[in-house]
């Protein structure tokens, strides 16, 4: 079975690794190599105390915090090295301590569910200093053990090695042709699409209506003379958080631009007004080297919903998009379900609980 990726960020590249280990796929991955949201990004993986309403959100984020642990596994059994991932734990900040405790009992609440999440605390400004000296602006906060830092880049640039699979670097079109699509010339029995904001450019040819729309994110990356090995994530209210990385390195970041397109040029001024904010809390950043600024582009939907699975009326098209910023959460685990997809395989989620039709629609059902 000839089967083609087109996007190889971090749906596209757990899709890549999980599917090279069938021995009756024959794979070939297609990347543009511009705006990816994943080569841009670094995230948090503690989706435990998001209050979204959203139940089939929230067990797909919770599942996909679980997942990295089945990934790390499957990786570090063919001696990968996985340090893309490190499990040191988050803070969460709030300007009302009182939704500190709320927080807490929501956490405690999804534990059994959720062992991933560790100990759960009520930390003080000298407990906090042990673990990251520096941090101000709160005389309490909350600390989960199991939360996670992931530098995405590293994350599918891992997965692509570990793939042994050729990425072609190059913009493509889709076609049908017979039973199958046409891509770069090259003729596929089945087709991932994972192409994030751009999913409308390769489906609209088609005769499809796509709600998908770009996000613009940016971030900032500092260097330090610490060692920042086991400093937990920091999790202020706003619209920044502090990653820290080893070797001294912390990210800062990142925006959600809902109105700039697909623009990847840097903001200097909008990074520096929340290098400020940040600075509140953690003064040091005004006296780090900066290591320069990442842009990328998110995909979303007009619900802030993500889907997966089968496009309509197509024998062998499958799509992901719409993660928008939990797309380092979600993204690994929803790769995994389109390469069982794919090869057949055994889910752990219902497609039709992430619905593919909800976003995508035929425009001129003559146009196929």
């Amino acid at each position: 079975m000839k089967v083609a990726i087109v996007g190889a960020g971090i749906v596209g590249s757990t899709a890549a690794y999980y599917l090279s280990k069938k021995s009756d796929v024959d794979l070939t991955v297609f990347d543009a190599g511009q705006g990816q949201a994943t080569k841009a990004a670094a995230g948090i993986i503690s989706p435990w105390f998001s209050k979204r309403r959203n139940k089939a959100w929230y067990r797909l984020a919770r599942l996909g915090a679980d997942f990295y642990q089945d990934l790390i596994s499957d990786l570090t059994a063919e001696q990968i090295t996985t340090d893309f991932y490190q499990q040191t734990g988050v803070y969460l900040l709030k300007k009302e301590e009182v939704k500190l405790e709320e927080l807490y009992q929501l956490a405690l609440s999804r534990r059994e569910e959720s062992p991933l999440i560790g100990e759960l605390a009520i930390l003080d400004k000298g407990q906090v200093s042990k673990r990251f000296p520096g941090l101000e602006g709160f005389d309490h906060l909350l600390y989960a053990s199991g939360g996670a830092r992931v530098e995405g880049s590293l994350l599918t640039e891992t997965l692509l090695k570990a793939s042994q699979v050729q990425v072609h670097s190059e913009l493509v079109s889709l076609e049908r042709e017979g039973s199958g699509y046409q891509i770069a010339g090259q003729h596929f029995d089945c087709v991932i699409l994972a192409t994030g904001a751009w999913l409308g450019q390769l489906l609209t040819p088609l005769g499809y209506q796509v709600d998908v729309r770009p996000q613009k994110g940016q971030l900032r990356d500092y260097q330090f003379e610490l060692v920042t090995d086991d400093y937990p994530v920091v999790m202020p209210e706003g619209e920044f958080d502090l990653i820290p990385f080893r070797n001294g390195k912390i990210s800062m970041g990142a925006t959600h631009e809902n109105d700039m397109g697909f623009d990847l040029t840097v903001d200097h001024a909008l990074l520096q007004r929340m290098e400020e904010e940040a600075c509140s809390y953690y003064p040091e950043l005004a006296r780090a080297e900066v290591l320069g600024e990442r842009v990328g582009t998110r995909a979303y939907t007009s619900d802030f919903s993500p889907f997966w699975g089968a496009v309509p009326d197509q024998s062998g098209l499958y799509v992901a998009s719409g993660l928008g910023s939990s797309g380092l959460t979600t993204g690994p685990l929803i790769g995994w379900h389109l390469a069982q997809l794919v090869a057949g395989g055994d889910l752990l989620l219902d497609p039709a609980d992430y619905p593919v039709e909800r976003y995508i629609h035929l425009r001129d059902s003559h146009l196929i």
